[in-house]
């Protein structure tokens, strides 16, 4: 059983998944606040890998990805910073998950970095512009090859037929986008629970976690209610850009969405 799969297995309350981008606000921020993410609870960190031509990040997460590369944040001083992480009594149990764009993955060499992905820790890669068609043809077998789960993304307009082949093509959960957007917009979370329930009643394979609009405890709940959990991305980036102190502000942030556990 992978680590995601036991987190999902172990859960008593909704799974809290939070992403940023790797190397803000600093180039040496990144293990910084994964640590203060883990204190504070949270089971899933999603690490966004910066790329200057993002196609579902909102402006948010783009300026973050933007002041990461001016940092100087690449795919090998990423996985150099995380290679120990496991070693922190805190990151033990928590899952992390690679989230990113094929082009610097191709760049970097795809096989490549699975094993290195493998090698510092990673349990997951979620890759937006990977087809399902490339995925089986092609990357599915390596990715399998070196223990990572893949999770892919699902919309409100994504047919049923389509939501079950992508189902059974992740491991680890599924990503339920909320809206057909970009993140960080205004979401209706009427519509949304629709859309959740429909989800809900497939019966599907994998966990579903719900991204994009999430922001506070009141859309937390919303949508965990049809749903295993949720990603917050946009609104916690907002957070560590205004940090004096990433831990002080993390525990506030958390302790607003979800009770520590």
């Amino acid at each position: 059983m992978s680590r995601l799969e036991n987190i999902f297995q172990k859960k008593k309350k909704p799974v809290l998944n939070v992403y940023f981008t790797a190397g803000y606000p600093s180039l040496d921020s990144t293990l910084t606040v994964m640590e203060a993410l883990a204190k504070n609870g949270v089971e899933i960190i999603e690490l966004g890998m910066p790329y200057s031509d993002p196609l579902a990040d909102g402006p948010t997460i783009q300026e973050s990805s933007n002041k990461a590369i001016n940092n100087g944040m690449t795919i090998t001083k990423l996985f150099s910073q995380i290679e120990h992480c496991r070693k922190n009594s805190h990151l033990q149990e928590t899952g992390i998950v690679l989230m990113g764009y094929m082009n610097p993955i191709l760049q970097y060499g795809f096989e490549r970095f699975c094993a290195d992905a493998a090698n510092a820790g990673i349990d997951g890669l979620i890759l937006p512009d990977l087809p399902a068609f490339e995925f089986e043809n092609s990357y599915g077998a390596i990715i399998k090859k070196y223990g990572l789960n893949f999770i892919f993304l699902v919309t409100p307009e994504t047919t049923e037929e389509r939501v079950r082949k992508l189902d059974n093509l992740s491991s680890g959960f599924l990503y339920a986008v909320s809206a057909s957007a970009t993140t960080g917009g205004d979401t209706d979370f009427d519509k949304v629970n629709g859309y959740l329930r429909r989800l809900a009643s497939y019966q599907l394979n994998n966990p579903v976690m719900v991204g994009f609009g999430i922001k506070d405890r009141q859309s937390f709940e919303a949508v965990t209610q049809y749903s295993h959990g949720a990603i917050i991305g946009s609104a916690y980036i907002k957070i560590l850009s205004e940090a004096a102190d990433i831990d002080e502000a993390t525990t506030l942030f958390i302790s607003g969405i979800r009770p520590k556990l």
